[in-house]
Formats: C-alpha cells, sequence, structure tokens
C-alpha cells in the first residue's frame, strides 16, 4: 500500500503505509484541448480523449470512462456486515472514551464512505501541516492529491488524561451515547487554533461560523488515527436515501451510461439561473462530442450557518425544480454532500472540487466568490469574488479535474426570464441577491415571472412561514435591499 513521503528530519514526522490507499497504474491518454470562448467566458478543457483520423482529417473520440478517485480507490471504513462488526462493537466497549459533538459526527461520514479518499482517518500532525501549509498531501511515489481544510477531531486535557497509554480509542455520539467508530494507532497533538483558523480562512476575526461551532470552544489536543466506523452513518431525518456515497454514485453514473459527470454545488434554493448554467453546460458537453453528460447536482449537507435555508426545505425545492421540468431528471443525480461548511472561500472550494473527484465528476462548475461569506466584522466579502475560481485552475492535486467558471446570470428584463448578463445592455438586466430573495419569500411577495419556478418558490415561501406564523404578526413586512 502507498504512504505520505517521509518528511525531513526537522518534522520529526513519517506517516504510517496504512494511510493511503495503493495506487493502481494509469492508462497514459492523449490529453486534448477544448476551448469554450465568447465575450464573457474564456476557459480550457483538458480531457482524456481517443484521437482517431478520417479522410477529414483528426478527430476526437470522448472516452467514456469514469475519472479516477485520488490514491487510485476509493476508502471505504465501514466495517463490513457480519462476525467482525459485532466484535468491533464488543472490543470498542472496552476502551476509552471520545464523545464526538454533531459536526464530528459529519466528519465520520465524510471519511467512511471515502470523500478524503485517501485519507483513512483523522489526521495526524503530519497530515495536518501539509493540509495547512501547502494544501495537499503527498504520496510515498511523489505524487500529490488535493486536501485544502483540516479535518481533525479536538480533545480536551481530561479526555487526554483518561486516553493515558492506549492506542485506540471508542468514538461515541455524544448526543445518543452510540459508540460510532474506533480510532487505533493513535497519535495526540497540540492543537493551535490561532494557527489553524489563520491558515483555512485567512483572518482570525471574531464571528466565523464554523470557528464559532466548532473550533473556539474545542480541546486543546488533537487526536488522529486510522477509522473504522462500526456501521454507516445514518440521520433517520427521511434523506437518508439522498445520501447516496461516493461508491454508490459512481455506480449510478455507470448505469447511466455517463461519459461525463459534471457536478454543481450549493447551499441555497435553485433559481432559474442556476438552472441555465446547468443546462447550458450540459449543452456545450453534447457540442464537444460527450454523447450522455450527467449532472450531479449536490447540495452540502452538514453544518451550515444558521440564516442558510436548512437541507430539508432545500431538498424539498430541489424535487419541484426537477418536477416542475427546469432541470430533466433523466440527466440529473440529486444526492446529499454530507460535508460541514467552513465559509472558507478559495481555500474550501478545493475541498469541495476535490471530494467531487472521488465520486466520479470529472468537470466542476465553480461561480462567483464559491464558498465564501460577509466578512463578520466589516461591510465586505470576506474573499475577493474571483480568487475561487482562479485558485481552483492553480490548485495542486486538482490537475485532472476540468473547472467550469460560471458565465454571470441575472434577471432580463425585457425577455422575462434568467438569462447570461449582456453588458452590451446592462440596464436591462436586474440582479437579485440571494437576500433580496429571502426577503421577499419572507414577506410572502413573488419575484418576476421566470426567476424561480412557482413550485420550488411556494416551497421557499412556506419554509419563512413556518419560521414566523402569520398569526404573530401579519401586517410586518421587511423592506425589500434595492
Amino acid at each position: 500500500m502507498a504512504s505520505l513521503a517521509k518528511f525531513p528530519n526537522y518534522t520529526n514526522q513519517t506517516l504510517d503505509s496504512r494511510r493511503i490507499s495503493h495506487l493502481h497504474s494509469r492508462t497514459k491518454a492523449f490529453h486534448g484541448q477544448i476551448s469554450f470562448r465568447n465575450s464573457n467566458l474564456s476557459f480550457n478543457l483538458s480531457s482524456n480523449l481517443n484521437s482517431k483520423r478520417s479522410s477529414r482529417g483528426m478527430r476526437m473520440v470522448v472516452s467514456a470512462s469514469l475519472i479516477e478517485p485520488d490514491g487510485g480507490k476509493l476508502v471505504d471504513l465501514v466495517v463490513p456486515v457480519g462476525p467482525t462488526r459485532e466484535l468491533k462493537r464488543r472490543q470498542a466497549e472496552r476502551l476509552p472514551r471520545v464523545e464526538l459533538e454533531r459536526i464530528d459526527v459529519e466528519w465520520v461520514h465524510v471519511l467512511s464512505e471515502g470523500w478524503a479518499s485517501p485519507l483513512r482517518g483523522f489526521m495526524r500532525e503530519a497530515e495536518f501541516l501539509q493540509t495547512l501549509h501547502f494544501n495537499s498531501l503527498r504520496l510515498d511515489d511523489g505524487s500529490v492529491v488535493n486536501m485544502s481544510v483540516p479535518i481533525v477531531l479536538a480533545i480536551d486535557d481530561a479526555t487526554k488524561q483518561s486516553i493515558g497509554d492506549s492506542t485506540k480509542v471508542a468514538l461515541v455520539d455524544r448526543r445518543t451515547n452510540k459508540i460510532v467508530a474506533i480510532l487505533s494507532d493513535i497519535e495526540i497533538y497540540k492543537h493551535n487554533k490561532e494557527e489553524r483558523i489563520a491558515r483555512t480562512w485567512g483572518t482570525t476575526a471574531p464571528g466565523l461560523p464554523y470557528v464559532e461551532e466548532a473550533i473556539k470552544s474545542s480541546g486543546n489536543w488533537l487526536i488522529g488515527g486510522d477509522l473504522e466506523v462500526i456501521e454507516p452513518i445514518k440521520y433517520n431525518d427521511g434523506l437518508d436515501n439522498y445520501r447516496l456515497s461516493p461508491a454508490q454514485l459512481r455506480e449510478e453514473f455507470e448505469k447511466r451510461g455517463a461519459d461525463a459527470v459534471f457536478a454543481f454545488q450549493l447551499r441555497n434554493p435553485v433559481h432559474n439561473g442556476h438552472a441555465l448554467l446547468m443546462t447550458d453546460t450540459r449543452r456545450r458537453l453534447l457540442e464537444k462530442g460527450y454523447k450522455n453528460p450527467i449532472l450531479l447536482l449536490h447540495p452540502l449537507g452538514g453544518f451550515t450557518k444558521a440564516d442558510d435555508v436548512p437541507l430539508s426545505w432545500r431538498m424539498k425545492q430541489h424535487q419541484k425544480v426537477l418536477e416542475d421540468g427546469v432541470l430533466n431528471p433523466d440527466s440529473t443525480v440529486v444526492s446529499i454532500f454530507p460535508s460541514p461548511m467552513h465559509y472558507a472561500g478559495p481555500t474550501e472550494v478545493q475541498w469541495h472540487a476535490k471530494a467531487r473527484i472521488n465520486a466520479g465528476a470529472n468537470f466542476y462548475i465553480v461561480g462567483r466568490d464559491p464558498a465564501g461569506m460577509s466578512h463578520p466584522i466589516e461591510k465586505r466579502d470576506l474573499y475577493d469574488a474571483d480568487h475561487g475560481k482562479k485558485v481552483l485552475s492553480m490548485a495542486p492535486g486538482l490537475e485532472k479535474l476540468n473547472i467550469l467558471p460560471f458565465r454571470v446570470a441575472a434577471y432580463d428584463t425585457k425577455k422575462k426570464k434568467m438569462d447570461f448578463f449582456d453588458p452590451s445592455r446592462k440596464d436591462d438586466f436586474l440582479f437579485i441577491s440571494g437576500t433580496k430573495m429571502r426577503t421577499l419569500a419572507k414577506n410572502r411577495e413573488s419575484p418576476p415571472d421566470g426567476f424561480m419556478c412557482p413550485g420550488g418558490w411556494k416551497v421557499l415561501v412556506d419554509y419563512y412561514d413556518s419560521l414566523t406564523p402569520p398569526e404573530t404578526n401579519p401586517k410586518f413586512r421587511e423592506a425589500v435591499p434595492a
């Protein structure tokens, strides 16, 4: 099995070869360049193509195989059904216990299904440092895989003391007292919170949602090791059937005969501008020779900040988008991405893209200010709106992923629908921000015709109605931002 490369003596760290899956040999392919160009968009798509000459010259034939996961093989850390599972459960009952918060359980879910392949557990110190400082992990053959956000587990002094000399611990969901996993060959090291926050977010300003939720009051130590998850993580919220693992998604794409998979992540309701971007991407892929490109509509399902629309309501809204025919169900797979949200801008968007490689996506749609948020103190965006897509085009370990930057979509007041922005008639376009969309829904006011499908808009209105029953203050309406 492959491992991360050994480091010079000043790090005093080497990584166990069991941490990284075996690297399969890779088939060499011709890398053709497909260019999409117009007044608003210019980028290259590097695709694996087989070349074939005809009487008219060179003809490109698109390969139909799915992209290889990082490390060559998907990681699966769930103990198989059978006697071994019960044996592991009994073993865990005799081990020192580490309690997991909600976000910790979400990370166990992410790790267990291979979204972070080739990572096999919570990070040890050398993996943590590589992630913080290089946004990548180096394998023992010299190759690099992207890893931009730390996947770590914090413990406090009392828990560290209770572990003592044990090389294994049981991970227990604090909310249910249920044993979730065993962490083996553990390493405990200092949790430098300030360094972690500064390197991940580029600021230590107070008010960062993930920091407030998961880091600020967490322990002063981090514990890493190899993970064995007793059974698949389930939430029993009626949405588990949407939580397809990377292996299940790959199986679904192959069943549908996909020769390209393009992923679109979102944490907001889908409006017709989003739909335009997705349908236009499919059209362009078809024009370039793909026969059956499949859209992975992949809403984030882990922790999100308090003012985001909850997952259950977003999934209802996405379903209406499909029912109303805004997106084609035959060429769309809707699934939930279990990761928590950092709101760490260009750093985090690399993680979002890397995880989709492991799910089989070879194209990733990226838009304005991906994974960004407003500055928690100052009245400005925390990150430059264009840096996310620029970073993705240069990020180490993402070379095999085709990055598709958004074209800017806005509401065309002449055509009465969402369309790509035309600078030559900029006064005809209306930009409806997320804040304005939410305010309209809270006020039970309708957006312009063609902004969102009626069924999807009704779900959004119903959500805000559920927060503020009409009888509370039936005459109150928020001012709609310009």
